[in-house]
């Protein structure tokens, strides 16, 4: 009887072990690199590559949570699914409000992005070969520094080497169209204004709601790299703001893509990028081999 138990006990220690072994992930992970001299203690990345990398695209990924919760670590499937294409994924993290004004998180972006510019290559990166992306407020950042050329052009760093920008599910691309549209249904069914809604963590002036807008700074002949908007087909405000900003770029002339996720939410859309079955997966994936050349 003893020897049965000890066996069964045995069986089971191995059953456990199988889904750990299958979670092993076969990248190098380097983490909490600064991208400032003296970082504030947000202002640091990860860096996920495969072993022996040399010369590999690279995709740089922002996380979302509202400018003001978040951390690079939120990334799901994504390190091993660009991992396994032989690709290097950055994870940056950034000050947040209400600690710093929106100005800054999007400096502390293309700061974090011109580092990875100019050191990736001793990580196995090619920095002629990034891609960015983003999730939600993480979607407006991404969308931001691709488009308005000021802020990586202060960091020390130009458009040509953005090969594709993948901004998922953002509402901001039109600062003043959302909150318009959060606004006027609060007022249409009664309810009270946030109180720290879109208008206040974009700092309350018109004049920064519009400079803060993606579709602002759209123009031909800048180098915008092409854009694959991926968003949840069922929600309003994200599907009229991915629309939008498609229709903006695609009018000066930048390749646009829009990709409307079925059967999903705000967070599954982003964390089921990876799955293989995944039908916004797929469009990730055909987009990154059409501008990375994989």
């Amino acid at each position: 009887m003893l020897l049965r138990v000890i066996a069964l006990v045995m069986l089971a220690s191995c059953v456990s072990l199988t889904p750990a072994r299958a979670q092993t992930s076969n990248y190098v992970l380097k983490s909490n690199i600064p991208y400032v001299d003296q970082p504030h203690e947000r202002q640091v990345l990860d860096i996920y590559a495969p072993p022996g990398a040399k010369d590999l695209p690279v995709v740089f990924w922002i996380h979302g949570g509202g400018w003001q919760v978040g951390d690079k670590s939120d990334v799901k499937l994504k390190p091993q699914m660009f991992v396994d294409k032989k690709m290097i994924f950055v994870s940056t993290n950034y000050r947040l409000l209400p600690s710093v004004e929106m100005e800054v998180l999007v400096r502390d972006v293309a700061t974090s992005l011109a580092w990875v510019h100019k050191h990736i290559a001793e990580y196995g990166g090619d920095p002629k070969r990034i891609l960015v992306g983003g999730h939600s407020a993480g979607a407006q950042l991404a969308a931001l520094v691709c488009i308005d050329d000021r802020y990586l052009k202060a960091a020390g760093m130009d458009f040509s080497s953005l090969k594709g920008c993948v901004p998922v599910d953002g509402d901001t691309y039109d600062v003043p169209a959302i909150i318009e549209t959060a606004e006027t249904r609060r007022r249409a069914h009664g309810e009270p204004q946030a109180k720290v809604g879109h208008r206040e963590k974009f700092g309350h002036t018109a004049e920064k709601h519009k400079d803060l807008s993606a579709v602002t700074h759209v123009a031909k002949g800048k180098g915008i790299p092409p854009f694959l908007i991926l968003y949840v087909a069922e929600h309003p405000d994200t599907t009229a703001q991915a629309r939008r900003l498609a229709s903006v770029l695609k009018s000066a002339e930048v390749n646009a893509k829009l990709v409307g996720g079925t059967e999903t939410n705000h967070s599954k859309l982003n964390d089921n990028l990876g799955k293989t079955d995944d039908p916004n997966t797929k469009a990730l994936d055909q987009f990154v081999n059409e501008v990375l050349g994989r």
